[in-house]
Order: C-alpha cells, then sequence, then structure tokens
C-alpha cells in the first residue's frame, strides 16, 4: 500500500471538461480516441463499447485511459456509424449540451455526463495511459456523485468554483486509483508502476522528455541523460516501462501537439516545429495515424462538452 501512497502523491492532476450531454440520435464511433483521460457516466439510456460490444448500464461510468482507442457506441437503436475524423464535423448531429437539472429524464432522451481530466506522474508521465489498460466500466456511486458535483460547481456562478472543481478532480482520480485496488484490477501493471516510478535515471528521462520535446531526443542523447550507454538505454527504458523510448516520445510530442491546436492560434506547421517535426507533411501523416484525425480537423472540433444545446 505505501507504494500506491507514493504514486497517488506523486500524481499532477489537471481537470480539462465536463458537461451534461443529451443523445439527440444513436451514433457509433468506429476508432474514438483522445490523448485525456475521459469518464462517461451514463444517466439514462444506452452505451456498448469495445470489441465485445460491452454494455454500460444505468449508474456506472466507462473510464477511458488517454490514448486509448476503442469503437463506443451511444444510445439505443440502429446506430449511424462514423470514424472519428468523420465525427468531427459533425458532433452538433448526433449531442447537444443541456445542464443536468435541466429534466431530462422527463422529456425522454438518453443522456450521460462527459469529462476529461489529466493525471501525470511527476507532471511528466501519463499515469493511466502507462499502465496499458483497457477501457473499464466503474460501479461506483461515490465516483459518478463527484462527476456529478463538479458539473453542478461548473455551471454555478460562485466565487472559488474553479478551486473547488480542481480539488474534487483531485479527489475523482483517488477514487479511481482506490476502485481498482480494491477490486484488484490491473494488478500486475500497478506493481510495475509503482517499481519503475521510484527508479531516478528514469525520473530524469521522462523529465528531459518532457522540456525538451522540440528538440534532439535520441537514444544517445538519453543515455548522457541516464548516464547508461547508448546501446543500453532502449533495453533499460522499455524493460521498465514495456515500451520503447522512441514510441513513448511520439505519443508525448503529439499529446503536446493537440494542447498547442486545442489552446493556440498557431500554425500546425509551427507546432509540428515546435514538437520535433522539420518536415510538416511527415507531422500531419503522423498525427493522422495516431489519432484517426487530421490536424486540421481536430483544431476545428468542437469537443462534446461545447456541442450546443
Amino acid at each position: 500500500m505505501e507504494d500506491y501512497n507514493k504514486i497517488i502523491e506523486s500524481l499532477g492532476v489537471k481537470f480539462i471538461k465536463a458537461t451534461n450531454i443529451k443523445i439527440v440520435r444513436p451514433l457509433k464511433i468506429s476508432n474514438y480516441y483522445d490523448v485525456e483521460n475521459s469518464i462517461v457516466a451514463l444517466r439514462k439510456g444506452e452505451i456498448h463499447f469495445g470489441d465485445d460490444n460491452e454494455l454500460v448500464k444505468e449508474g456506472d461510468a466507462l473510464f477511458i485511459p488517454g490514448g486509448k482507442m476503442i469503437p463506443i457506441t451511444y444510445g439505443s437503436g440502429e446506430p449511424k456509424v462514423l470514424s472519428n475524423d468523420e465525427v468531427a464535423n459533425r458532433e452538433g448531429e448526433f449531442f447537444k449540451t443541456e445542464g443536468h437539472t435541466g429534466g431530462l429524464r422527463d422529456i425522454g432522451l438518453d443522456n450521460f455526463h462527459y469529462m476529461a481530466f489529466e493525471a501525470k506522474v511527476f507532471d511528466t508521465v501519463n499515469f493511466f495511459n502507462s499502465l496499458d489498460i483497457p477501457p473499464f466500466v466503474i460501479r461506483s456511486e461515490k465516483i459518478t456523485e463527484i462527476i456529478d458535483e463538479i458539473i453542478s460547481e461548473g455551471e454555478g456562478r460562485i466565487d472559488g468554483k474553479n478551486r473547488v472543481i480542481a480539488l474534487k478532480t483531485e479527489h475523482l482520480v483517488i477514487e479511481i486509483i482506490r476502485y481498482v485496488i480494491e477490486n484488484r484490477l490491473f494488478v500486475e501493471q500497478l506493481a510495475t508502476n509503482s517499481t519503475y516510478f521510484k527508479d531516478p535515471r528514469l525520473i530524469d528521462i521522462f523529465s528531459y522528455i518532457k522540456d525538451n520535446l522540440g528538440g534532439d531526443l535520441s537514444n544517445k542523447i538519453l543515455a548522457n541523460v541516464a548516464s547508461v550507454s547508448e546501446d543500453y538505454v532502449g533495453q533499460y527504458f522499455k524493460m521498465l516501462t514495456g515500451i520503447n523510448p522512441q514510441d513513448y516520445i511520439e505519443y508525448q510530442r503529439m499529446e503536446f501537439a493537440v494542447n498547442l491546436l486545442r489552446t493556440t492560434k498557431k500554425s500546425i506547421r509551427d507546432i509540428g516545429k515546435e514538437v520535433g517535426y522539420k518536415d510538416t507533411a511527415y507531422f500531419c501523416r503522423r498525427f493522422k495515424m495516431m489519432f484517426g484525425i487530421p490536424a486540421g480537423k481536430m483544431r476545428r472540433r468542437e469537443s462534446l462538452m461545447n456541442v450546443k444545446g
């Protein structure tokens, strides 16, 4: 338990967005993907996910770790099937936002809470992505209540609401980790994380990558950071994390690129250069391959929380 406490204490949690969504028309997204951790808490109706079309029941929540691609179906009846790319321009046909006190149950529409957040160890590594775990259903009244409280707080105009939302988001992340531990989910992955997050050389590599995403991040450079040989650094990194360093670096670069697309007006060319890609065309190809959506559409895309009712 002490190891898990160390992980929790090291987490930097950041609230991204939260809202209530009503389902106007059934939709299946064949390859849903986002860099952020997201929770879909079903209030009324049906949601299915994964290759086995697993059901999320009313009152349950579907947790999707950042970086995991899955098929997901919203609503009952025959859905329209679209790719993540296609949904980017058509979300308004299927979803509309409405305050969670807006009486959606009374008018019979399926609806769910949607929330996204970051949880990074030492402010560098996406914790849930690093576990390499699949999306899973959470059956916890406490967790769904916290999400409801966060959305309620966001809809109000009371002083200090941003601070309250930040604190409740931290509480939510802790409750998710407690849920995983108490239900003995992904035990091996948690044990691995508790081991390698204590390795100072690995933490130095993570920190260096974060601070130098636009620069040279070859294995030779990483070897110097960790004070190991160039031939060994790739093996060392993969032994502790389960992935090779260059794959990890590309994910971090693309995650930062998404953030820049959503929060700045910088050109795609400039964003590509800022995250380490001198060739814009190559950057765009890799972006589309990773997210299933072109960088330009990612910028234009309205997130679920911004779909207007």
